[in-house]
């Protein structure tokens, strides 16, 4: 069982280190060579820098010791030690990457610059991630916020790096083109660590509409293993009633339903949509707020 653990955390710690290098390489190899920005705590202390003169070696460590306290308060402090693993990792990297020229890739296309940047550093922050850990700045207010509402990690990073990004406006010799390039870059991750982080937990609404809405029903339930509920309907121009079923499973098993159905009718009308956030038995765990612990003193003691 000790063993066991042990292999546990190693294999945590080999793909932080990997998230890590995946996620230095999308900037040392991509974005600064061809003189890219994007958001993040990163972006906002070049951004002071530039502004104010305030280094970034000096406002970059104090706003991570920040950030990292109220990480250690409220998402434990498993998650401050591999943070603060991934904060010391990827500030070696960045200073031995740029040693290497040769793994600099100079573009003419800034576009598409931004699109390969924004999908290394998705999958890398990802990875750390999903592991438990961070890169910091930004990322610990996300997870944060994302333990207790349920707001999507990409929607988090995508509100905060609005403003990070208009305050490159602030600086003398940058203009709307840097900042509509860290637009592109910021709207790819947040859409690529929303993908790397929910993945196949991404659920979908089914509405099968069908004559033979009980077999399909019947089959749902004992062979695919989901459940259905039955909704009343009147169809409009007919003024027949039927039921419509309403099937909720996740993106992974969609293609495998829709097949199931269409064995069955074959004329069957199905509509699909995304559904943002599934809770319930099957799926997520609701996440309703911050629970505070009330000390209950007896009387009499």
């Amino acid at each position: 069982m000790k063993m066991n653990k042990i292999l546990s955390t190693l294999w945590d710690y080999a793909l932080i280190s990997v998230g890590s290098l995946i996620f230095c390489l999308a900037w040392t190899s991509f974005v600064i060579p061809n003189g890219l920005s994007s958001g993040g705590l990163t972006g906002l202390c070049t951004i002071i820098q530039y502004g104010v003169g305030i280094p970034i070696g000096i406002t970059y460590p104090v706003i991570n010791i920040a950030l990292l306290l109220l990480g250690f308060l409220v998402l434990g402090k498993g998650f401050g030690i591999k943070t603060i693993y991934v904060i010391a990792l990827t500030s070696v990297l960045f200073d031995v990457l740029p040693m290497f020229p040769q793994l600099e890739v100079h573009m003419d296309e800034k576009l598409l610059v931004a699109l390969v940047g924004a999908a290394m550093e998705s999958v890398g922050i990802g990875l750390v991630m999903l592991r438990g850990g961070s890169t910091g700045g930004t990322d610990i207010i996300a997870m944060v916020i994302n333990k207790y509402w349920p707001i999507s990690v990409g929607r988090v990073y995508l509100v905060t790096d609005i403003f990070i990004i208009l305050s490159i406006l602030l600086v003398p010799d940058k203009g709307v083109v840097d900042v509509i390039y860290a637009y592109i870059m910021m709207i790819g991750f947040s859409f690529g660590i929303d993908f790397v982080l929910l993945g196949n937990k991404s659920s979908v609404q089914i509405l099968v509409f069908s004559s033979r809405y009980q077999e399909i029903a019947d089959h749902v339930i004992h062979n695919v293993d989901r459940g259905v509920t039955a909704l009343q309907s009147v169809g409009w121009y007919s003024q027949k009633e039927s039921k419509v079923l309403m099937i909720i499973a996740r993106k992974a098993e969609m293609n495998g339903i829709i097949n199931e159905i269409r064995g069955i009718d074959k004329r069957a009308f199905i509509s699909v949509s995304s559904a943002m956030s599934v809770f319930g038995e099957g799926f997520e765990e609701v996440k309703s707020g911050v629970k505070i612990k009330k000390n209950k003193i007896e009387e009499g003691k």
